[in-house]
């Protein structure tokens, strides 16, 4: 059985239990004299049982900005608080309804929720609820018994709670404001204290840490992402994590993306109904997320620099409150990434400008404004151990004295007139040594004119540096270097494996009398820039000029493990880079320029050659011919990289290549393997290219078995798959002829007469 009537004032007295007065008013001055809202439902809710005689009682009070009605509920002299929504059960049906409300069967009654019961295993058999009211009328909560002890409610229970309800009203709404007032002082004085704290840290990743770890703690959610904007890249990165994960993607991209681009809230009360959210991430991270607020994070110039993103708020989902808040704190952190970013940025340029200072082979010392002594570089250390010794804070003229006091003099000058000095080919006594210097004094200033003393760079030119600048006018610097370090023995001759590489451009003659001589002078240095890039990169020596051709050496006058694949990359990067070179040119108007490049791998002599008068170092050997005559043999196959057998054996690294042939080239009489090198090959100038190599082994086994009407078959399908070959079309072409006139011994061996 339910019953449901309007609220009412005080019973009158009449029935077997009238309302007790002198309870009503003992109630007003105990809550009255309470002073906490966690205090006056402890007390209520003990005296609504006792006076209507129920086994449970609840006060549930409404929270506008959750739109919940929360509560504490009395079992066992023990209270807990309850949380549900105001639209829940009989207490959210009596919050809207406005009604006082007799439910004397529970399970009968379709309002009523028994999911509480199965959460906590109390029984509910008979409830009456009575709305909470202000004197002017304003709903602020729901009072609730369970069970009577009488075994049901009756009117008289209802009206006693309704006379209870309208005793305390005055006193829960005037705590219900002071409880508002004192938790919004409370949480601007936290803010405050954790902007105060977060304001004081500038290394950056330490405060990136603190601003997450405070969000999460503020927030009371589970996780705290804080994407700051990497402009350069137009992606969102997370610089620091607390789980360790690093995330980075474009700055458009998912939730935080539309944050950042829109510069608007985004807040997911349940994050799996939102279409909006990528479940993507929870399945990488095997992480599961309930409800996520992201806000942006504006700078003081109104510039978004980031988002900040919170996962999984514990208890209940993201309110009003809790995204003012963090708006709040983003809008407040944003001084302090500032200069945590401003103070690496300094930081990152002082250590970058003292790594440059020690990495100089110059000696730098600086001064102050008053001539003293500062510091110098480790080059200079080196330099002036004699002279420097313990100088730190002394006068320039007390550390430069006597034959050096020339230095201290142009320090002086420096000072003085603010102009830079330089002293070329001066000499500098340390100790019993006289060094022989370049020597430069510069004022220092700051970026308001201010001085801030002087610097001097000692430049020694003595033995050694004179020599190699020297020895660098006719020959690579790294055999200066070398020679440097072991004297004549590299000069005098060497004898060791190496690859030679030779480069040769196509058709040069006619490029020459199309472009004139002027022209062709200035093509030569453009093409001449590129290859010889190629080659410094792979660590090659460029050996020399030979009119429009290059010759390179890789494994003299330094040896590395893998000279051959340094060979090979060289030449792939030259092609390639040739290919870019081409298209500048054919966007002028300008005719391409072609190349070929052969690749051999021998022993061969390196050394200082030539006169008294003229002399270079190189290379000499069969090496060096066999590269020459590879390169000449790319205009008969139609090939852009031919290799040795030797080098190609020698190779560690993966390359695309094919066998071209076996020859006996122009001088020799054993044979060579050659191979193609494809890989510099696009799709657009080698098409179909997977689909003819096959094709073309089968055609080259035929051919060197002498089975030349299968190979002919074989070549012809595979100039009919890639017309353009042209080492295809060789062969269809001596195929042909074999096949007609069969040699009669044959060897598999075709024999270069050319060169």
């Amino acid at each position: 059985m339910s019953s449901s009537r309007r609220s009412g004032g005080p019973a009158s007295g009449r029935g077997d239990r009238p309302i007790r007065a002198e309870a009503l008013l003992d109630l007003a001055n105990d809550i009255a004299s309470l002073h906490t809202l966690a205090d006056q439902l402890d007390a209520l809710v003990k005296v609504i049982c006792r006076e209507v005689g129920s086994e449970r009682a609840t006060l549930f009070v409404h929270d506008a900005k959750t739109k919940e009605l929360f509560g504490r509920v009395t079992e066992a002299d023990r209270c807990h608080e309850i949380r549900l929504a105001d639209t829940e059960g009989i207490v959210g049906h009596v919050f809207h309804d406005g009604r006082s409300l007799i439910v004397n069967d529970a399970y009968a009654d379709a309002r009523f929720n028994a999911a509480i019961d199965d959460q906590t295993g109390f029984r509910t058999q008979g409830i009456i609820c009575a709305p909470v009211r202000t004197p002017r009328g304003d709903l602020i909560g729901v009072t609730q018994a369970l069970n009577s002890v009488r075994r049901k409610f009756s009117d008289r229970d209802l009206r006693i709670l309704e006379a209870i309800n309208l005793q305390v009203s005055t006193y829960l709404q005037s705590t219900l404001l002071h409880e508002t007032m004192r938790r919004s002082r409370a949480q601007e004085a936290e803010l405050l204290g954790i902007v105060t704290d977060v304001s004081t840290e500038i290394q950056l990743e330490p405060l990136l840490r603190k601003i997450m770890e405070t969000i999460q703690s503020m927030l009371g959610c589970e996780r705290a992402t804080l994407f700051l904007n990497d402009e350069r890249t137009r992606e969102l990165y997370n610089e620091v994590s607390l789980d360790g994960a690093t995330i980075r993607f474009p700055n458009h991209v998912g939730l935080a993306g539309a944050v950042f681009t829109s510069g608007k809230s985004i807040n997911i009360p349940h994050a799996y109904a939102d279409l909006r959210f990528n479940p993507a991430f929870d399945r990488t991270t095997s992480y599961f997320t309930r409800s996520m607020l992201c806000v942006p994070v504006i700078n003081k110039r109104g510039k978004i620099i980031g988002v900040t993103q919170v996962l999984n708020k514990r208890g209940r989902p993201f309110d009003a409150e809790d995204e003012q808040r963090l708006r709040a704190f983003s809008a407040q952190i944003t001084m302090g990434l500032e200069n945590a970013r401003l103070f690496e940025d300094v930081q990152d340029l002082k250590n970058y400008a003292e790594s440059m200072l020690e990495s100089m082979s110059n000696g730098v010392v600086t001064f102050d404004g008053h001539g003293r002594f500062v510091r110098c570089n480790a080059s200079a250390q080196r330099l002036l151990s004699h002279v420097l010794g313990g100088a730190a804070g002394t006068r320039a003229d007390e550390v430069f004295n006597g034959p050096n006091a020339w230095i201290a003099a142009k320090i002086a000058r420096v000072e003085e007139t603010r102009t830079s000095d330089v002293t070329v080919d001066a000499e500098l006594t340390v100790g019993d040594d006289k060094l022989s210097v370049n020597a430069t004094v510069v004022p220092l200033t700051s970026t308001k004119g201010d001085s801030l003393g002087s610097m001097l760079l000692l430049d020694d030119i003595s033995a050694e540096k004179r020599v190699k600048a020297t020895m660098s006018r006719y020959m690579d610097p790294l055999v200066a270097d070398r020679l440097l370090a072991k004297g004549q023995e590299i000069l005098g001759g060497q004898s060791r494996v190496a690859s030679v590489l030779f480069s040769d451009v196509r058709d040069f003659t006619t490029l020459t009398e199309e472009l004139g001589a002027q022209g062709t002078v200035q093509l030569l240095n453009e093409y001449f820039t590129v290859m010889v890039d190629c080659i410094a990169r792979e660590g090659g020596m460029l050996d020399k000029f030979i009119g429009d051709a290059i010759m390179a050496v890789f494994g003299t006058p330094l040896r590395h493990e893998d000279d051959e694949d340094r060979s090979v990359r060289a030449a792939i990067t030259m092609m390639t880079e040739l290919a870019a070179f081409n298209r500048a040119r054919g966007a002028e108007g300008q005719k391409p320029v072609r190349a070929g490049i052969g690749i051999a791998t021998d022993t061969i002599v390196s050394g200082n050659i030539g006169s008294p008068r003229r002399m270079d170092y190189t290379v000499i050997g069969d090496g060096v011919n066999l590269a020459a005559r590879l390169e000449s043999a790319c205009k008969h196959y139609g090939t852009d990289i031919l290799v040795s057998g030797t080098t190609h054996t020698k190779l560690r690294g993966g390359y695309r290549t094919r066998l071209v042939d076996r020859v006996v080239v122009k001088g020799k009489t054993e044979p060579v393997d050659l191979f193609e090198v494809l890989d510099h090959h696009t799709e657009e100038t080698f098409p179909r290219m997977d689909e003819l190599l096959p094709r073309f082994a089968q055609g080259l086994a035929d051919y060197r078995a002498a089975r030349f009407d299968r190979a002919l078959d074989a070549f012809a399908d595979g100039q009919r798959v890639c017309p353009a070959d042209g080492l295809t079309a060789v062969y269809v072409e001596r195929c042909r002829r074999l096949a007609e006139q069969p040699p009669d011994d044959w060897r598999g061996v075709w024999v270069l007469a050319s060169k």
